[in-house]
């Protein structure tokens, strides 16, 4: 494919409000469009509105579809802002309680500096180069602990129960990926009631997702990275994912049920439905949202 230089010009405010109008958006204040256009930006807004455009390719004039209203691409907008503040509220506390499992196990099975040691993991290289990450990861926190460290112990890194706390979720995702031992992974899977398999592949989605949350990313209408379907157990989450669904929808049943496990009795599930009735303008069907979805054990208060 031939490549060309950018040739779109620079445009006003103003200017994006009349494009956009131009391509049949309804907007009935413009001076509102435009506050929001210059505190939000005409790119960012765009990923919220392409869902309204009636065509949708690059040679196309983007034209929106009939009845698209400015304030329903904003209403979207908001949802999605305030679905990813609660959704890093549910992987803050799964991410804190995964580290804990993950350096409780390691420990009992290699010893307090695992991480250290080239018998912890399957692929020697890819330790290697996690080590290093870990190292960069270390060597830039500030924290007490690990002055404390520094200051008094001549083990390169600190103990597998101090590193976690400064350890990124992806890199313990690919820590826990190359686990040496079966049992031990299987051990810190099991905590959480699924097979192994399926935890390694839920932790690297968590990774990805807490990713996009982190550097305020679009999640609705959003194809993410596809995470494993458990096929016997946990029953509580039996029939209730979409199959081959690479929507949000599958990663709020995982979120869920997670939250379950490592609190039970919490307000996550209720806060979640709470936004999902205010927002009634806004397609769950983007999100993966299938028919009959509330009538599923999980959305009714499941217990792990």
């Amino acid at each position: 494919m031939t490549k060309c230089p950018y040739t779109k010009p620079f445009k006003t405010y103003a200017e994006q409000v009349e494009q956009l109008r131009s391509r049949g958006m309804i907007i009935e204040d413009a001076q509102k469009a435009e506050f929001a256009l210059r505190h939000f930006n005409y790119y960012r807004l765009r990923g919220y509105w392409l869902p309204f455009e009636a065509e949708n390719n690059v040679s196309s004039q983007h034209i929106f579809k009939n009845g698209t209203r400015f304030e329903d691409v904003l209403a979207v907008y908001t949802f999605d802002r305030k679905l990813r503040l609660l959704l890093m509220d549910a992987v803050e506390r799964i991410e804190i309680s995964v580290r804990a499992q993950w350096a409780y196990c390691v420990a009992q099975k290699y010893g307090s500096h695992a991480h250290l040691h080239s018998g912890y993991a399957y692929n020697q290289q890819r330790w290697a180069e996690h080590l290093e990450k870990l190292r960069h990861e270390v060597n830039r926190s500030k924290e007490a602990f690990i002055e404390h460290h520094r200051e008094k112990y001549q083990e390169e890194l600190p103990t597998v129960w101090a590193v976690c706390e400064v350890m990124s979720l992806g890199l313990l995702s690919r820590f826990y990926e190359n686990i040496r031992c079966p049992d031990t992974q299987a051990a810190i899977a099991g905590q959480y009631g699924v097979h192994r398999r399926v935890f390694k592949s839920w932790l690297h989605h968590l990774s990805v997702v807490r990713n996009i949350c982190a550097h305020h990313g679009r999640l609705w209408n959003r194809h993410l990275l596809k995470l494993e379907i458990p096929k016997k157990r946990p029953s509580l989450l039996a029939g209730a994912f979409v199959k081959d669904s690479p929507k949000l929808y599958n990663t709020l049943l995982m979120l869920l049920y997670l939250m379950d496990v490592i609190e039970p009795g919490h307000d996550w599930r209720g806060r979640l439905q709470g936004l999902l009735a205010e927002s009634t303008g806004v397609p769950l069907k983007a999100m993966g949202f299938p028919e009959n979805w509330q009538e599923k054990a999980i959305w009714q208060g499941g217990a792990a």
